[in-house]
């Protein structure tokens, strides 16, 4: 008899079969990574990501499919590391909305999961781009919602799916230039259809899965940063609250944004589905309350006289009650994420309360996000990521902050974010980012590393072993030894403007060869201050700021 209903045991079991698929195969998926610098590996990233929803879904005993996605989802946002970690994080927080209220799932309510699985991750990225994860995301969603009209076996379903993903992710070779030239599939996609495959393939039986992470505490999932104003601080009282309500609406939290973005500034809307979060400055607290009254029951009012160089605190609890708070230790809080030992007590230097061990290979889940961010000892929060593949990480730990306010500054190098810090307005929270983001223009970021695979990047023939210069993210220079790449970077580079070159060298460097790069600036650009610090970061024998 084919089998026509999927309950929540089923999906436990496809779940952790396609995080037990995945981390087989997670090296097959960093290989097809184009770029070939050593990097938060898309495979060895998402299968982290899956991992810890694996982990939250083996601690779950439940006929409910919707109770069971939800567990899943909750894992994976919690466990998402670097861009492609968090965009599958996406797709199960989409697969989850899409299966709410439901006990065992037929064909067509799958399908409506997996239509909304890809909806919830092409609106997760900015700028959404074919060839890639949401490409294969797509198109196993439109696969679903045909073979859902055509068939109950959820064998058959799911064959279809897998076949006609298989068939679009061959496709993504001709979609992005860079694929085509390397001659690969996006690995993105690629991980997708193992855990898709995985899952599928666990019918019938299931090999059991250990999970090394400490268990996670429950936090409520707020699933959407909608907007955070970038104008100055034009009015006095920063204002927060949480409205509960049975059931949150999107148009509720949209017309309730519009509405604020009348009375005031700095605005942040969060919500999950029995809670919205408001944050924003007004010189007209009551009208605000006052509009959140229509839709539901307040909670947790915070209300700052920011005009007052010494703010007292009124927190209101949800009785009405009402008591003076002490002032934070801090007016700002800093966490930064740092590869190395020196570059950790540099950040240390400049400020920053918590530093999280990561960077390149190493990226940190939103929980170790979350974490540091906990442990500041201020109501607002800056997020210096320092890597571009740490960013939506960080931004994913914002929606899930409820006591605190979180500003994420995109910094995708170390220097970026030691030049961030430095020399940055005080004042108030919008002119301290835009200070920040201001200062990251001022400098370059050249970087002398090695090549992980054979490629063909951008006109380059690239051979594993090889020294690369990079200035950004762009392969600059292909050499035979660290010391002649860091020359010639520093020669395309460094012009008649530049005033300051800072080298950090890494953990496989000696000082006495790095005083040799040093020299060499010295002697070339006389002109430039030059300092020689030691970053002890791994796998980049040289980072180097140009300001």
């Amino acid at each position: 008899m084919a089998l026509t209903k999927v309950n929540g045991l089923m999906l436990r079991k496809m779940i952790i079969a396609g995080a037990n698929r995945l981390n087989e195969k997670k090296q097959t998926v960093d290989a097809l990574n184009v770029f070939p610098v050593p990097d938060g590996d898309t495979g060895t990233n998402m299968s982290l990501t899956v991992l810890a929803a694996a982990k939250e879904v083996e601690k779950l005993n439940t006929l409910s499919i919707s109770e069971m996605a939800k567990a899943t989802a909750n894992g994976a946002l919690r466990g998402a590391r670097g861009n492609s970690g968090v965009i599958t994080s996406q797709i199960f927080r989409g697969f989850a909305k899409g299966l709410e209220g439901i006990e065992q799932a037929g064909t067509k309510e799958l399908a409506q999961a997996f239509q909304q699985a890809a909806k919830t991750a092409y609106h997760a990225v900015m700028k959404p781009k074919e060839g890639t994860i949401l490409t294969v995301a797509k198109a196993c969603a439109d696969s679903a919602k045909k073979a859902a009209e055509m068939t109950e076996d959820i064998d058959v379903f799911f064959q279809k799916i897998i076949e006609d993903g298989n068939a679009v992710l061959l496709q993504t070779k001709e979609m992005l230039p860079v694929l085509k030239q390397a001659g690969v599939v996006d690995a993105g996609g690629r991980g997708l259809l193992y855990i898709l495959e995985g899952g599928y393939e666990s019918r019938n039986s299931i090999e059991s899965i250990s999970l090394a992470q400490p268990s996670e505490k429950e936090e409520a999932d707020f699933s959407a940063l909608v907007s955070v104003e970038n104008t100055s601080i034009t009015f006095g009282y920063c204002t927060e609250f949480f409205i509960l309500v049975k059931d949150v609406k999107e148009s509720v939290v949209q017309n309730l944004k519009t509405y604020l973005s009348t009375i005031g500034d700095s605005i942040v809307c969060v919500s999950d589905e029995q809670m919205i979060k408001i944050h924003v400055h007004t010189d007209h607290p009551g009208l605000a309350l006052e509009k959140a009254l229509t839709i539901g029951q307040l909670s947790g009012l915070k209300i700052d006289n920011m005009r007052q160089q010494h703010t007292n605190r009124i927190d209101f609890s949800s009785n009405g009650s009402s008591q003076e708070k002490k002032e934070e230790n801090k007016k700002f809080g800093f966490v930064a994420v740092s590869p190395g030992e020196g570059l950790t007590e540099i950040f240390q230097n400049l400020g920053v309360d918590e530093v999280i061990q990561g960077g390149q290979t190493m990226n940190p889940s939103t929980q170790d996000i979350l974490n540091a961010i906990e442990k500041v000892p201020s109501d607002v929060v800056f997020i210096l990521p320092n890597n571009k593949n740490i960013i939506l990480a960080s931004q994913q730990a914002t929606e899930l902050v409820k006591d605190k306010t979180v500003i994420v500054i995109p910094s995708k190098t170390i220097p970026q974010g030691i030049s961030a810090l430095v020399n940055t307005v005080e004042e108030n929270i919008e002119q301290m980012k835009q200070s920040m983001i201001e200062n990251m223009k001022d400098v370059t970021t050249i970087s002398v590393t090695y090549a992980v695979r054979d490629t063909v990047f951008e006109g380059k023939d690239i051979k594993e072993g090889n020294i690369i210069g990079m200035q950004e993210d762009t392969i600059t220079t292909v050499a035979e030894s660290v010391k002649k790449c860091a020359e010639e970077l520093l020669d395309q580079t460094v012009t008649e403007d530049t005033e300051l070159i800072s080298i950090y060298y890494g953990a496989d460097v000696s000082q006495q060869e790095a005083q040799m790069i040093k020299q060499y600036a010295e002697e070339k650009f006389s002109d430039c201050e030059i300092e020689l610090q030691k970053g002890g970061q791994p796998l980049y024998y040289y980072i180097i700021s140009i300001e």
